[in-house]
């Protein structure tokens, strides 16, 4: 679920029910981490590129999320803060991988469309993946928090400390390179 998509009654209710968890009813976590399950994978395999790895990263994140809820202040979004978690656990870690790409195919490919359409859409993905891989690291999470997980410039900053100016100055560099790299797919 992209961060727009949310309702404010849905990160509202992630706010009420991370105080309840940190208050005790530590059996409320289960809906944290189906609400925000999948963006935290989907995270995992942006960086790691394999699923055995986002799987375990996820379960990481879980585990340092719940222990660390007493500490949500509930300042910002709890998707924010979860993403910061993420971002810095992923950051630390020194398992590289490059296996999997960041969306899966079912997403991309619908049932609707030709051998010929599908196989256009995964060169193109791949291409696009392959040149977003070639991006400096700065440059490729501010891309991947923009883009892929609908993050605003405002929670950019605050999950990876970079201020707002930097981070829409990483945005605009990359998106020059991205075209510049895949001009010849017309994109």
């Amino acid at each position: 679920m992209s961060s727009r998509s949310m309702t404010f009654y849905e990160d509202d209710e992630d706010r009420v029910i991370a105080v309840q968890v940190a208050a005790g009813q530590k059996d409320l976590f289960r809906l944290l981490v189906t609400r925000h399950q999948r963006a935290v994978y989907g995270m995992g395999i942006s960086f790691f590129r394999n699923r055995e790895d986002a799987a375990d990263f996820t379960q990481e994140v879980f585990l340092k999320t719940y222990k660390n809820l007493s500490f949500f202040e509930g300042r910002s979004r709890f998707s924010t803060w979860l993403y910061k978690i993420a971002y810095n656990t992923a950051i630390n870690s020194t398992t590289r991988k490059k296996e999997c790409a960041s969306l899966t195919e079912e997403e991309i490919i619908s049932a609707n469309d030709t051998p010929e359409r599908s196989l256009l859409k995964q060169v193109a993905r791949s291409a696009v993946l392959e040149a977003i891989e070639t991006l400096p690291e700065r440059f490729k999470i501010c891309v991947d928090l923009h883009f892929f997980y609908d993050r605003s410039y405002q929670e950019i900053e605050d999950i990876t400390g970079f201020p707002v100016n930097t981070i829409k100055s990483h945005v605009f560099r990359a998106k020059k390179i991205l075209r510049e790299k895949l001009k010849e797919f017309d994109v």
